[in-house]
């Protein structure tokens, strides 16, 4: 099966050896996402929902790129700095994925690679 890497072009992908996403026959897979722009600056600091907006933004353009859609997406894993914000986190979520419902979970991490990301994402999405 040929396999198709997406990049970002950020210098940390191959410092760290990752993709923005993999694509192998009809699955895509999106690697972990922060709210950060092309330029690496921060996407709605101290809000929940507008960081969780954006990286969903972000998700969808990449899967654009390899063909794919947010309707296709089966999976989604929020790994989320404060559970008790759960609120913003999901109705940003909600606001894309309300009709699509794919699984998701909502995860209480530590802390994320940078002290300012309240929320990273990862998909997977199955073309049809």
């Amino acid at each position: 099966m040929e396999r198709i890497n997406y990049s970002s072009g950020a210098k940390w992908e191959d410092i760290v050896g990752y993709s923005r996403a993999v694509k192998i026959g009809n699955i895509i897979e999106v690697t972990g996402t922060v709210a950060v722009d092309e330029n690496s600056l921060l996407i709605g600091k101290n809000d929940a929902y507008a960081q969780t907006k954006y990286i969903i933004e972000k998700i969808e353009r990449v899967l654009q790129k390899a063909g794919s859609s947010l309707k296709d997406v089966v999976r989604t894993r929020m790994f989320v700095t404060d559970i008790t914000r759960w609120k913003e986190y999901g109705k940003a979520h909600g606001e894309f994925f309300k009709n699509i419902k794919p699984c998701t979970s909502m995860i209480e991490v530590k802390g994320l690679i940078a002290p300012e990301y309240l929320i990273e994402i990862e998909a997977t999405a199955i073309t049809g």
